[in-house]
């Protein structure tokens, strides 16, 4: 059965269709955050890696990684965590050789962060890790289901972003 609800009072002009679709997508995406925010996650993903790192550290290098330079307060607000907090986990990194501080050109007074090769060897190989284990998590889906999940995800991770860049 399909739930159609009226949101006006809500929001004045939202419509959301067929509820029970949303109230599985946000089921979902509760049981994915906690998968992917749990400790034992982050540790069988480094171990399949076979690195050795704080797993506090990680997702600042894999952040780094995708996207890079990035100043502290951006590194911040992608990884959900204080700038103050961040800013001590980039010196422990840098520490480690696996990160470099950059001059920005836009804003040569303040410093950013990027990999060094060091650092780019670890993201390749937590890279590689996570295609091992979601390869093993998916086996029995097909390969066109997991073109359409790869889209939908890019698809919907695009919409959230733009929905939250449109309302700050």
């Amino acid at each position: 059965m399909y739930h159609t609800r009226n949101m006006e009072l809500l929001a004045p002009g939202v419509k959301v269709y067929n509820t029970r679709n949303m109230d599985r997508l946000a089921s979902s995406l509760i049981d994915l955050v906690g998968f992917l925010n749990s400790p034992q996650r982050d540790d069988a993903l480094l171990r399949e890696a076979g690195v050795s790192l704080d797993r506090a550290l990680f997702p600042l290098l894999v952040r780094l990684g995708v996207r890079s330079p990035l100043g502290v307060a951006e590194l911040a607000g992608q990884v959900g965590r204080d700038p103050t907090t961040v800013s001590r986990q980039l010196a422990r990194l840098e520490g480690l050789g696996l990160i470099e501080r950059c001059e920005r050109e836009a804003d040569r007074r303040r410093n950013a962060a990027r990999l060094t090769a060091a650092g780019r060897t670890i993201v390749e190989a937590i890279t590689a890790a996570r295609r091992r284990l979601l390869s093993r998590a998916l086996a029995d889906w097909s390969e066109a289901d997991r073109a359409a999940l790869a889209d939908l995800n890019r698809r919907f991770a695009d919409a959230m972003i733009s929905f939250a860049a449109e309302r700050s």
